[in-house]
């Protein structure tokens, strides 16, 4: 590339990557479940409001998803994840302070909208200055998930132990300071490439942005990630449950997913530096094997080996699924359009991951038992290692290119 002399220091860069995949999604999103129950008994919400809660970021992210990709594409994605980035940590410390539900609600909202615009992005920009070795560096992003999964399993009981009744606030709190600090190292170290801030300013045309959502390579990778969103979201809700009505202690469940999270932070640099020189639909196909591996090993037998194996596969494998799907998004399209193309695949995640626990809570409640919505998710994930079979076979030229550009993939 003739930006490689000129390109920002690789470390810095995906750590501020990484980062920030660990305050949007780890902290804005999945650290909610732990905050969730301090936070209910002391301003005294329903069960009921609590999950309204988690319903409306999970619903401002859908509703603005596709308008981060844009801001990225338009006024460059520095800016879109910096605003982003603030966005949450003004969430944060608001919810830091907030005494009623619609305040709460509104709060919470507002970290799903920040997170539109931060995470997208960012795995844009990741992939535009570092192209050879894209599955790494956005693995290494994935691995921010796992990560803030960690720290916050750690971090949160001991402010709950120390602060007693306002540990849920004091948490907010700390999350807006790790928030802020990430905000002013993205500002300080991470820059937009230079046809971004050259060719974007006046943002795309309505026919450029449709030639992106009516590619079939792009569709065919979308509806993939939905059914990476559908079957994961549907695990992780609903696998400890399955666990526990199995007859084994919550505890030992506990361990295992604990197992699952630690293994999770390495499997994604891994799992992306091994598709820059293997092949992104290799890589792809057997990570999304592993992991339907793993959802079937509960169905054969609930006895605690098979969930051992359950937890063990899925922490090898899961954040390897998602950094490589996310990868096969960036590599369908030249590099000015990756913004758009992925939040537009990122929108059909976001759409799976809402109808994953509907589905499945359903089956359960229909059905007395967890067999069936795991038959089921065992299913769609079937159907979406069809596809990754048809995405191994790409060729490498891009979906969406441009007419001066040389093409340039991964498949």
């Amino acid at each position: 590339m003739s930006q490689n002399a000129n390109r920002p220091n690789m470390v810095i860069t995906v750590l501020c990557g990484t980062l920030t995949s660990l305050v949007v999604i780890g902290f804005a999103r999945l650290a909610y479940g732990i905050i969730l129950p301090a936070m209910r008994a002391d301003l005294g919400l329903s069960y009921q409001q609590a999950g309204i809660l988690s319903t409306v970021t999970a619903l401002c992210y859908v509703c603005f998803v596709l308008a981060g990709g844009l801001a990225a594409a338009r006024w460059g994605a520095k800016a879109s994840v910096m605003f982003g980035m603030l966005t949450v940590t003004v969430g944060f410390v608001g919810l830091a302070f907030a005494a009623n539900f619609w305040l709460v609600m509104f709060l919470m909202g507002l970290l799903g909208f920040g997170t539109a615009f931060a995470f997208a992005p960012m795995v844009a920009l990741l992939a535009t200055w570092f192209p050879e070795k894209r599955g790494l560096v956005i693995g290494c992003m994935t691995s921010g998930v796992g990560l803030s999964v960690l720290v916050s399993g750690m971090l949160v009981p001991f402010l709950f132990s120390t602060f007693g009744d306002q540990g849920w606030r004091v948490s907010w709190g700390v999350f807006a300071g790790v928030a802020l600090f990430v905000a002013a190292m993205i500002a300080l170290f991470v820059r937009n490439t230079p046809k971004a801030n050259t060719s974007t300013s006046g943002g795309l045309p309505a026919d450029e942005k449709w030639r992106i959502y009516r590619n079939p390579r792009v569709l065919i990778v979308a509806i993939t990630y939905g059914i990476i969103g559908l079957g994961y979201i549907t695990q992780s809700v609903f696998m400890i449950s399955f666990m526990v009505e199995s007859g084994h202690s919550a505890a030992m469940a506990g361990r295992y997913l604990a197992m699952m999270g630690l293994l999770s932070i390495a499997a994604g640099p891994l799992w992306g530096w091994l598709s820059d020189f293997w092949g992104r639909g290799n890589a792809l196909a057997m990570c999304f094997l592993l992991v339907i591996t793993a959802i079937g090993l509960p169905l054969l037998q609930q006895t605690l080996p098979f969930f051992f194996f359950h937890f063990l596969v899925m922490g090898v494998s899961v954040n390897g699924l998602f950094a490589m799907i996310q990868t096969s998004a960036t590599d369908q399209v030249a590099p000015r359009y990756i913004p758009i193309a992925f939040s537009f695949a990122t929108l059909f995640f976001a759409v799976g991951q809402f109808m994953g626990p509907a589905i499945a809570g359903w089956l359960i409640e229909t059905t007395g038992g967890f067999i069936v919505p795991f038959g089921f998710t065992f299913t769609v994930m079937s159907v979406g290692f069809g596809l990754t079979l048809l995405i191994r076979r790409f060729p490498n030229e891009w979906a969406v290119g441009e007419p001066d550009a040389a093409p340039v993939s991964s498949s």
